[in-house]
């Protein structure tokens, strides 16, 4: 699998994705008449490869308030790698999950919504059939969206992590189908303006204007290797250890097509920070800090050092796949493919060696709510 690399305002579907067919149907949002009010509710849902994860939130200031979540391992790209459909048992599943949420938004009442799907949908070829299905069965319309809206949306929600002093910035969205890198160099931008900049992304990883101090996007690349996908690609290797260092090899092997992995790991020191966002980035903190039960509280902004990374997957790797399983601070959803993800973590700290990295609990939900209220006007501007 070839990584996605489009230039900056280029991205396109994956092959094999299909739009869906039919007459035209109403959008799932209610498009507003009159001017937002800042009191109203906006909701985001992710459907990825492994997950549907939604979130219910309000502004408050320059930041959002959740007013309800909901997150649950559908396992939707089961079997996509061997046949390129959506099986029906992955559909059924996730169908379920949707009539959930479609409570939810029924409950809290919420009219400004987007409700996205990625990896999984964008190579099913099956994928049109689905997105009908689902609107058939809860009355929610899933919009099916490219690589660059996806890396886009991962990068503005971790805007409010993005340091002052932070001159170059990688971040990494780890998900299940796919890996988002986007690299951005924020030397030209005021220190105070670096977070804003970092949010004004939500519109497009456009050029500079005369306007505002733009935040450059020197490269960004959506590589179709994530935790789930990766994890498939060596079922058939029975050891453990040589699972893992394999899965690690190939997916460093995909960041050839990056144009900053040659020239960049001499500089990446000063004023250099990667961000990860993922479950797997968000377990190995938790690990790390030995939290015996989650907190996103402790875990969100987080900096860990390359060595407490390392220390965490030495730990992961002696446990084996039975004590993994067995401990509950990798949890029973995860146990299956934190070792995939630990493997594209290790890969991206031996191609840009770093003393921290920066874990955001925050992704494609919260840049999908922090775009809608931008684009509303409902967030206060100022630093974050």
């Amino acid at each position: 699998m070839s990584p996605k690399h489009p230039r900056p305002g280029a991205g396109h579907l994956n092959p094999g994705a299909q739009a869906p067919k039919g007459p035209r149907r109403r959008p799932a949002a209610v498009p507003r008449k009159d001017k937002p009010d800042p009191a109203d509710l906006y909701a985001a849902l992710d459907l990825g490869t492994n997950s549907c994860r939604m979130l219910v939130a309000q502004p408050k200031g320059n930041q959002l308030h959740v007013v309800d979540s909901f997150s649950k391992s559908v396992q939707l790209g089961n079997g996509l790698e061997s046949s390129g459909r959506l099986s029906r048992a992955s559909m059924a599943r996730t169908v379920g999950a949707l009539k959930i949420c479609k409570r939810k938004l029924q409950k809290h009442d919420v009219r400004q919504m987007r409700l996205v799907a990625t990896e999984a949908c964008r190579r099913a070829t099956n994928a049109a059939d689905f997105i009908n299905v689902v609107e058939r069965e809860t009355g929610l319309r899933l919009e099916i969206i490219k690589p660059e809206e996806e890396a886009r949306l991962a990068v503005v929600s971790c805007a409010p992590l993005v340091s002052t002093k932070t001159e170059q910035l990688l971040v990494v969205d780890i998900g299940g189908g796919s890996t988002e890198l986007v690299w951005i160099d924020l030397s030209g931008v005021p220190r105070i303006e670096r977070p804003r900049a970092i949010m004004r992304l939500h519109a497009g990883f456009l050029p500079a204007n005369d306007l505002f101090p733009a935040a450059k996007v020197v490269d960004w690349i959506s590589i179709p290797l994530g935790v789930a996908t990766l994890k498939d690609q060596f079922n058939d290797v029975s050891d453990d250890a040589a699972r893992f260092a394999l899965m690690s090899w190939f997916f460093e092997e995909k960041l050839a097509e990056f144009s900053p992995y040659e020239d960049a790991a001499d500089q990446a020191r000063e004023g250099f920070q990667i961000i990860g966002t993922s479950g797997t980035v968000t377990t190995v903190a938790a690990t790390h800090l030995g939290l015996k039960r989650y907190d996103r509280n402790k875990v969100d902004g987080l900096r860990m050092t390359s060595d407490q990374i390392d220390r965490v997957i030495q730990e992961y790797l002696a446990m084996g796949p039975t004590g993994r399983r067995n401990d509950p601070r990798i949890g029973r959803d995860r146990q299956a493919l934190i070792m995939s993800g630990a493997a594209i973590l290790q890969a991206l700290l031996r191609a840009w060696p770093t003393d921290r990295l920066s874990v955001a609990d925050r992704g494609l939900r919260e840049g999908l709510l922090y775009a809608q209220m931008s684009a509303d006007g409902v967030l206060e501007d100022g630093p974050f």
